[in-house]
């Protein structure tokens, strides 16, 4: 075995790489929850399906552009000639996050935002129990560690207890059911989805890298089930005219969601999937602002409101148990053998591999720019500016005061964590 390539990653640089993990899955949480605004549409008539379809395209325009301004495309090409494997990962990733956003714009329309977005945050207990049985993660963490990963796992299932029991009289369809089997079943999906994460990054591609691969999927699956959907082709294209309109709006609500997805990339490859998506999944403090403070969700909730705050509260205190819960150097040590493992597997360079866990280039400029990426990059920016010229305010009542004062919040950690992640990693 390559020496330098087994070496621990420095414990020094080690805690920066956790605080990073620890930051990014907070300001996730921020992005995540801003992005499920545009959702509250489904209440203007438009299909949930179309509502999801247009957001997959501003993802998929948000997953192209974004990663050629930050690396460019030929950093890609190199971690895909490290490990193509990886391709087939992230496109199976994207297919199961189709098919759980098209599940929580049903979820929405039932039992509405602020309920919603608790119950699919379920997918943290999956995310803790796939972190341990295949990525060796909390394995050597102590039992003080494994009290916090799991206490505020069970903190947060009481709280997705007690929205649950909220959502049955405050459901604005009359389907309280099917919206929480939605939200839950969306959950799932997520949840799952996170073993492609992992195994990507210890084997060392970069999340720009896996996410432009991973939206080729999400577009894949979100296209055949909107297809399906609405009858074909045609019919499809004509609900889409009809909603022009209001377009712009959801392909906004794809971007934004990237970006709060792509610090929960981060987020767990340097803190792990059992801790990073439990952090991210403050979203759902995020989504009851947005729901409650812009939209005047809940208003005359009666006694169901305590059960909503509460609920949320009781989450938000179990991500932070778990946030406090940072992984020792022995555990490291474990992530450094399962990463070991996944790159024997596949015939990996070790050293690339290395590179990837101590969140260092591994070899190669990594921000080269050619003609391909200000391609990518402008006809991106064409499409947001064409839906633009043609989009009217949705007729949507809103407080502007909460919404500037979320707006820029988000914004600020945007900014923070942002900064704090090309400073020590140089986003690799």
């Amino acid at each position: 075995m390559d020496p330098i390539a087994a070496a621990p990653v420095d414990a020094a640089r080690l805690r920066r790489l956790q605080l990073i993990g620890l930051a990014s899955g907070f300001t996730a949480g921020a992005w995540l929850g801003a992005a499920e605004a545009p959702t509250k549409m489904v209440t203007l008539g438009i299909s949930p399906v179309v509502i999801s379809l247009t957001m997959v395209v501003g993802v998929f325009l948000a997953r192209w552009s974004v990663p050629a301004l930050l690396r460019g495309t030929g950093a890609i090409g190199d971690d895909v000639r490290q490990a193509p494997h990886l391709v087939v990962w992230a496109v199976l990733a994207g297919c199961l996050w189709a098919v759980a956003n098209t599940l929580t714009i049903f979820a929405i329309k039932d039992i509405g935002l602020s309920i919603a977005f608790p119950l699919w945050n379920a997918n943290s207990l999956l995310g803790i129990l796939w972190g341990f049985v295949f990525f060796n993660e909390l394995r050597g963490a102590g039992w003080a560690r494994w009290a916090g990963v799991l206490g505020g796992a069970l903190v947060m299932f009481a709280g997705a207890g007690l929205l649950a029991a909220a959502s049955s009289a405050q459901s604005p369809s009359g389907h309280a059911g099917r919206g929480v089997a939605a939200a839950l079943a969306a959950g799932v999906m997520w949840g799952t989805m996170y073993i492609p994460y992992r195994k990507a990054y210890l084997t060392g591609m970069n999340p720009l890298s896996f996410v432009t691969f991973f939206t080729v999927g999400e577009l894949g699956m979100m296209g055949a089930i909107a297809v399906g959907d609405r009858g074909g082709v045609t019919p499809l294209v004509a609900e889409l005219v009809r909603a022009r309109d209001v377009l712009f709006w959801l392909l906004c609500g794809g971007f934004v969601w990237v970006v709060g997805d792509l610090f929960q990339q981060y987020a767990a490859k340097y803190v792990g999937i059992s801790r990073g998506i439990p952090l991210s999944n403050t979203n759902q403090l995020w989504g009851l602002a947005w729901g409650v403070l812009v939209f005047g969700e809940l208003q005359g909730a009666g006694t169901a409101l305590p059960q909503v705050v509460g609920g949320s509260l009781l989450m938000a205190a179990g991500a932070a148990a778990i946030a406090f819960a940072t992984a020792t150097a022995g555990e490291h040590v474990r992530w450094q053998d399962a990463a070991r493992r996944e790159g024997a597997r596949y015939g990996i360079d070790p050293g690339y591999t290395r590179a990837a866990l101590a969140g260092e280039a591994s070899g190669g400029p990594g921000r080269r720019r050619g003609w391909l990426d200000w391609g990518i990059m402008l006809a991106a920016t064409a499409v947001f500016v064409g839906f633009a010229m043609v989009a009217r305010v949705p007729e949507l009542a809103v407080n502007g005061g909460p919404l500037m004062v979320l707006v820029v919040a988000s914004l600020a950690l945007l900014g923070g964590t942002g900064w704090a992640l090309w400073k020590v990693t140089g986003f690799n």
